[in-house]
């Protein structure tokens, strides 16, 4: 073996190491995390879009000050369903893993996406290379404290939408849900992809801020008939102040008006009312004067008789 032949041979096993680790670290080994609703490591992590918030610089400080690993990489191995006792309270966000504690910062102002409650959701699930599993999202309860670590306890027990095998398209899953009703208010949209074709499981926080369903407005009633407006009386005039404070009672308003009394008909002699009366007065005099023509008659027949016999 000549020289140059030696030194290419031992070039070549020099550089298979190198290429296996370069293999090895490459993206074979990473595969997303959600971009809308914005999750904390797409935020802040490589290529995250806000990096420079103070969320962001602050987590990456509780991170020893060092860059976050990957995006797509927050991951753990052969969970195998038991999640509430692999990763422990408080470190939901980083799933346990080193490289990601800072996701775990007890802030409140991470970035957020807004969010209606009661409302249908899609969730953009970026991804770098397409796996079969499930998807699983989970909200915090009402009361959730954005300013404490976050617990298992503080997700609701199931998980509002699970989807499984979605199909990866123009480099991301979308994954579809209807959000629970009755939550307002900052929380945090808690995502986990059991891969079944690799030993993977993937962890992600999105912080969110949900505001409560918008009220229907009522049924306005059929239009009906105008009825005339209604009679008005004329006000009553007040008495003065003086003649209102020495009876003891308080002017009237009015606003508080009674109704005027009916008018009662005047009664007149004998108990009667006086529109009776002068009516049996008016009967009396015609009676009074037919009397009088019978017995005026009966005088001229009379006359008139004797005349005759004469």
């Amino acid at each position: 073996m000549t020289a140059h032949r030696t030194a290419t041979v031992a070039a070549l096993v020099g550089v298979v190491p190198l290429v296996l680790t370069t293999l090895a670290a490459g993206p074979a080994h990473a595969h997303g995390a959600p971009t809308d609703p914005l999750s904390r490591i797409a935020a802040c992590g490589p290529e995250g879009t806000r990096q420079g918030s103070a969320a962001c610089r602050t987590a990456v400080a509780a991170n020893g000050g060092a860059a976050f690993g990957a995006w797509d990489n927050l991951r753990v191995a052969d969970v195998r369903g038991r999640d509430r006792q692999v990763i422990p309270d408080g470190q939901l966000c980083s799933a346990g893993l080193r490289d990601y504690r800072g996701l775990d910062a007890t802030r409140v102002d991470w970035p957020t996406t807004p969010l209606k409650a009661g409302a249908g959701l899609t969730m953009t699930y970026r991804s770098t290379i397409p796996h079969r599993g499930t998807f699983s999202l989970y909200l915090t309860k009402q009361g959730y404290d954005p300013g404490a670590p976050l617990r298992w306890s503080d997700l609701q027990s199931e998980p509002f939408a699970r989807v499984t095998d979605p199909a990866l398209r123009d480099g991301a899953y979308r994954i579809r849900g209807k959000l629970p009703a009755g939550l307002t208010g900052r929380h945090v949209l808690y995502t986990i992809w059991r891969n079944t074709d690799t030993p993977d499981t993937y962890y992600s926080c999105s912080d969110v801020v949900l505001r409560g369903e918008e009220n229907t407005p009522p049924a306005q009633p059929a239009p009906e008939e105008a009825a005339p407006p209604p009679r008005t009386q004329p006000p009553t005039p007040e008495p003065p102040a003086d003649e209102a404070s020495a009876a003891g009672q308080a002017p009237p308003s009015q606003a508080s008006t009674p109704p005027p009394v009916p008018e009662q008909p005047v009664v007149g002699g004998a108990g009667r009312p006086q529109a009776v009366a002068d009516t049996a007065k008016d009967h009396s005099t015609v009676l009074i004067g037919a009397v009088a023509a019978v017995l005026a008659l009966i005088a001229v027949s009379t006359s008139v008789l004797l005349r005759r016999r004469r």
